[in-house]
């Protein structure tokens, strides 16, 4: 507990620079300067990744470089093996809850912090492809963006895509959160916010925590009964896509719309 206080005492610096010296908070033993068996595999990281990209480096490596920025006066290659052990790859490990992240011996607030922020900011790229464009246009991206978002949740989301006359995409929200085997959907609902937002069309998406995309008995009903409820006031059902660990599923690619 007392190792855990310390990291979340400590203050975040920019991710390719070296913290200040004079920085007594975080200061090490050694006059506040780093073992150079530290810095430079600091520097040979830095420079792998400015000449070669993400694709450079292993997940523990770039998981490393993003680690320096949370805990500037620590080795963190131990803490970056720990986290991939506990949760599989880096982007399970970026998209973990906070709370699974603290379980994990050396995480404090700074790297929850760090791994949150930019989780929000590859959603936030990839969903600025996607919005106010033609979904028919751009539907790599969508499935992009959805898998981003949702792909390796531990639990089930429910999404609800709305588009407008020209099949522009106006409007992304999350509706509900469930367990990992169910999320409840209330069609009244959806209907009701996609006349809020003179939607024409709306797009479901949910993902499914099991990695396999395949459909339940219980998804078809909800879709039928959404599709219903949307019907009835004029609004389109385009798709309802199911998000698994590695692909995914389009129920009208399936013909089940």
């Amino acid at each position: 507990m007392a190792g855990q206080q310390k990291v979340q005492t400590q203050a975040t610096l920019p991710l390719f620079s070296d913290p200040p010296q004079d920085d007594t908070q975080t200061r090490l033993p050694e006059g506040g300067r780093l073992p150079s068996y530290i810095k430079d595999h600091r520097t040979r990281l830095r420079q792998r990744f400015n000449e070669g990209g993400a694709a450079a480096l292993p997940d523990y490596e770039l998981l490393e470089l993003l680690l320096f920025r949370s805990l500037p006066r620590q080795d963190v290659k131990p803490l970056a093996h720990r986290l991939l052990k506990q949760f599989g790859d880096f982007a399970r490990v970026v998209s973990a809850a906070p709370d699974r992240l603290l379980q994990v011996k050396g995480v404090g607030e700074a790297v929850v912090t760090d791994l949150k922020l930019l989780e929000a900011a590859a959603q936030r790229l990839t969903r600025a492809k996607v919005m106010q464009r033609q979904v028919i246009s751009s539907w790599d991206a969508l499935l992009d963006y959805c898998h981003t978002v949702m792909a390796h949740r531990a639990t089930e989301h429910f999404r609800v895509l709305f588009l407008d006359r020209k099949n522009c995409l106006i409007a992304d929200e999350e509706q509900a959160r469930g367990t990992v085997d169910h999320v409840p959907v209330y069609p009244r609902e959806v209907a009701r916010r996609a006349l809020a937002l003179d939607a024409s069309a709306v797009i479901l998406v949910h993902n499914h925590p099991s990695g396999d995309p395949t459909p339940s008995d219980g998804d078809i009903d909800m879709t039928q009964r959404v599709q219903q409820a949307l019907t009835s006031l004029g609004i389109t059902l385009h798709d309802h896509l199911i998000i698994g660990s590695a692909a995914e599923l389009s129920f009208r690619a399936e013909g089940l719309l």
